[in-house]
């Protein structure tokens, strides 16, 4: 957990302090000594303990740490590896009898009182952060042995402008080689958000709920009507699972192409399209575009311009390698599984890292194994041959047995597994791709996994911006339900006594027909007028983050995108970066939120009638 120290002195800082850097320790246990002297009444005196991660806690050790041999599952579901345990009892344990209620609410307000002096967040108030971790499943990262990460995105954040830009660029030479008119396009990052769908059958860009209904669309680079939208999407829902049609936007590296399809479903439009490209639909474009922007890595020259300068594609962040540190020396085993090459990953890992890293680490010292070129998603799915790379240059031998230390090609998942006798839950993996990382690692597997999306806090300080807009949108639905109910029930009450029954209420029974007609008139003009002023602020809703598209997790002021959907539904924990761990520890229990339903605020904040109990 950060110690409201700035990330310029933390480097310095941790190589100082013993206390909250020790010593290199031998990561095949995790038998350390640890001293803590807080500045509470309970806690005034120093203690000093060594822990083991024996199950047992013989010797006259006070504390042990559950193994995987001895843990159980606790009242959540979890593992209860990693706990730790007391093996005797303290001094001052008679202050701790009494009802736990009791001494818990006095122990809580202790402990925050402490964080505060420490300048240490609570766990709660992480969750209103632009850089909280967001819980969808209960995770206890103490029963955690193993972390994975992807690099790309996740270790490494590139510039979009300009990493995407150049991948567009080379992705636009290519199509011109390829005889198709590019003359005029420049890249447009704000065209596209992550999360939204190709449909290649029609060339449009679809924005969907959690349930698949198409809310916004754009066709070539113009957005759709909600008319239009209504018309061509009422009757069919986003399925996935139709790959042939559907191409969902899973990471920023799809931002590039996106942008380069959907002006080219323009020219086709347009009808300029050189006859010898022969007969072109909307999927057919769409292949040729990822065709070109699949030639621009193949070949190389993209990856080798920003080799050659890193510093302007590279984001840096100081505070990356020290959270990896603190994930090591907590036990942790660390592994990078990029699909990468090798002489990419090192140069990279190198700029990122190293200059930020104490007594003169390398990258490679945070990672217990390092794979390069996994072939993910299939390293999740099958077996693939095994390499070692054995020199700087990158020259690599078969392997048929991957071992703790070692940098490797290829393998898979399976093979990881039965090298560091780590399996399934015992396993978390952190990647930016929804379905390459996240999906199929927890999937085929049964990893933990967590979701990298930098726009998180983009969109957070989005929300933050339109509070007051959103207020008011709010307020104006409410005022138009209540209004509208009324309507409701006298347009019944009228339609009632046309036939000659009595309406709902006495009341209503007995009102004159002008009095009864003018109330239904004056009302409709109303919810008339609201209407107009409630259609253009639910128009512009999520305009803070992107004026096409609105907010990332969202479709609609109240339900959720089809892309947070897959979040909720394929990532236990997920945050904006990975340094965002540095602001918790490595023996942090995720607690997923309670999750509302439509009937909860009926049933927790409405007295129940009499009748009806």
């Amino acid at each position: 957990m950060a110690l409201g120290i700035s990330s310029s002195s933390f480097s310095t800082h941790y190589m100082k302090n013993p206390l909250i850097f020790p010593k290199k320790t031998n990561n095949s246990d995790l038998n350390f000594m640890f001293s803590c002297s807080p500045a509470a009444n309970n806690y005034s005196k120093l203690c000093k303990c060594t822990t083991t991660q024996q199950g047992g806690g013989g010797g006259g050790e006070l504390f042990s740490v559950t193994s995987s041999n001895t843990s159980d599952v606790d009242y959540l579901g979890e593992s209860t590896k990693g706990d730790l345990n007391l093996n005797m009892g303290i001094n001052g344990q008679a202050s701790l009898q009494g009802p736990i209620e009791e001494i818990a609410r006095v122990e809580a307000v202790e402990a925050e009182r402490l964080l505060r002096n420490l300048g240490i967040p609570d766990p709660l108030s992480t969750r209103y952060s632009p850089r909280g971790i967001f819980c969808s499943r209960t995770l206890n990262f103490r029963s955690i042995s193993c972390i994975g990460y992807d690099m790309d995105y996740t270790l490494i954040h590139y510039n979009v402008m300009a990493w995407e830009g150049r991948a567009y660029d080379y992705c636009m030479e290519n199509l011109k080689g390829m005889g198709y008119p590019v003359d005029g396009l420049a890249f447009d990052p704000d065209l596209v958000i992550r999360g939204l769908v190709i449909d290649k059958e029609r060339g449009n860009l679809v924005k969907a709920d959690r349930f698949g209904y198409v809310k916004r669309a754009m066709h070539g680079t113009q957005m759709l009507s909600t008319q239009a939208v209504s018309e061509l999407y009422g009757r069919e829902l986003v399925d996935l699972r139709k790959e042939s049609r559907w191409e969902f936007l899973n990471t920023l590296f799809s931002v590039s192409e996106a942008v380069a399809y959907m002006q080219m479903v323009d020219r086709l439009d347009e009808g300029i399209m050189s006859p010898d490209l022969g007969p072109l639909d909307y999927k057919a474009l769409y292949k040729a575009v990822g065709k070109a922007l699949f030639r621009a890595h193949v070949e190389g020259r993209l990856k080798s311009e920003i080799m050659s300068k890193p510093e302007l594609f590279v984001e840096p962040d100081p505070e990356l390698p020290l959270a990896l540190l603190d994930q090591k020396e907590a036990g942790k085993t660390l592994l990078l599984i990029t699909n990468s090459d090798y002489h990419y990953t090192d140069k990279m890992m190198q700029h990122s890292f190293n200059r930020f890293l104490p007594n003169d680490m390398g990258w490679r010292d945070l990672f217990d194994m390092v794979i390069v070129s996994s072939r993910k998603p299939e390293f999740f799915q099958m077996s693939h041959p095994l390499y070692e790379v054995v020199t700087d240059e990158g020259l690599m031998r078969p392997c048929f047995k991957a071992r703790q230390g070692g940098l490797y090609s290829g393998g898979s998942a399976q093979m990881v597994e039965k090298s560091l006798n780590i399996h399934g839950d015992e396993i978390l993996y952190v990647g930016d791709h929804i379905y390459t990382d996240v999906s199929q690692s927890k999937v085929h597997l049964r990893w933990r996994t967590a979701l990298i999306c930098r726009e998180l806090e983009e969109e957070y300080n989005a929300l933050i911006h339109s509070r007051d807009q959103r207020t008011m949108l709010i307020e104006l639905l409410n005022q138009k339900e209540v209004v509208g109910d009324l309507f409701n029930q006298l347009r019944l009450a009228l339609q009632r006594r046309t036939t000659g029954r009595p309406a709902q209420t006495l009341a209503a029974t007995h009102m004159e027909d002008k009095e009864l007609t003018e109330s239904i008139q004056r009302l409709l003009v109303v919810m008339q007028r609201l209407d107009a002023k409630i259609a253009p602020l639910l128009e512009r809703d999520g305009e803070h983050f992107n004026r096409r598209w609105g907010y990332l997790s969202r479709a609609g002021l109240w339900d959720k995108s089809h892309l947070m959907r897959q979040i909720e539904k394929y990532a236990d924990i997920y945050t904006s970066r990975v340094s965002n761990f540095l602001h918790y520890t490595p023996f942090m229990y995720f607690r997923s939120q309670e999750q509302t339903l439509a009937h909860d605020s009926y049933s927790f904040y409405h007295p129940v009638p009499e009748s009806n109990q």
